[in-house]
């Protein structure tokens, strides 16, 4: 993995201001492993092709600069688990300016879901092209059917799918939670938009959104 895009840590104004006092710090991102047992809160099992959502126990980041480990707590909340950020902020090695990358993030996922199975897939281009974005699709739904959420780094702005706009071009994390319509669109929680918390993309938008940064998955 080239680590020149991995290793993104600028801050924007624009992010201060979508975070309410704070960006979120840039990184890659971070899928889950295979779980023992699937949360009660899917909607539908992948064998209908349709949807399922993952019950998030939802907090915002206490800072601009805690979106890795917050995008990561809620991760992980959907098994259940309750992690402190600020002891997940050590561990990542996370600073003012933000979460290093991606390979910060995994080791921590790893370790509290007990599996070596998040491993980090880069888009480097520019945009996503329809095989990247085919590959988040299929990583994102395996992911969410395991019971567990996906961590993604992103850049830039994006829509969703009630037409707002969310800006981080500073660079940011965020947990893919669930999907519909085959996963075409995925639900998004927002550390850094607790007034939102949670908002639905279409798979398209999220991988340009990742575009030069990147995700892990199973």
């Amino acid at each position: 993995m080239r680590t020149d895009l991995i290793r993104k840590t600028v801050l924007t104004a624009a992010g201060i201001a979508a975070a309410g006092g704070g960006i979120a710090g840039p990184a890659i991102a971070a899928n889950a492993a295979p779980a023992e047992s699937k949360p009660a809160s899917q909607v539908q099992d992948r064998k209908g092709h349709s949807e399922r959502e993952l019950n998030v126990r939802y907090e915002a980041q206490p800072n601009f600069y805690y979106c890795g480990p917050a995008a990561t707590r809620n991760a992980l909340s959907v098994q259940g688990k309750d992690i402190n950020v600020d002891a997940m902020a050590k561990e990542m090695g996370t600073t003012e300016a933000g979460t290093n990358s991606i390979n910060d993030i995994t080791p921590v996922l790893n370790k509290e879901t007990g599996k070596n199975a998040y491993h980090s897939v880069e888009i480097s281009s520019k945009m996503a092209d329809d095989k990247q974005t085919d590959k988040l699709r299929d990583d994102i739904v395996r992911t969410v059917d395991d019971g567990h959420a996906v961590v993604a780094n992103i850049a830039g702005t994006s829509t969703d799918t009630d037409g707002n706009t969310h800006s981080y071009e500073g660079g940011h994390y965020i947990s893919v939670v669930g999907y519909r319509n085959d996963g075409h669109e995925v639900k998004i929680a927002d550390s850094a938009d607790p007034a939102t918390a949670s908002y639905w993309v279409s798979v398209d938008h999220l991988a340009d959104w990742v575009a030069t940064r990147g995700y892990s998955a199973n």
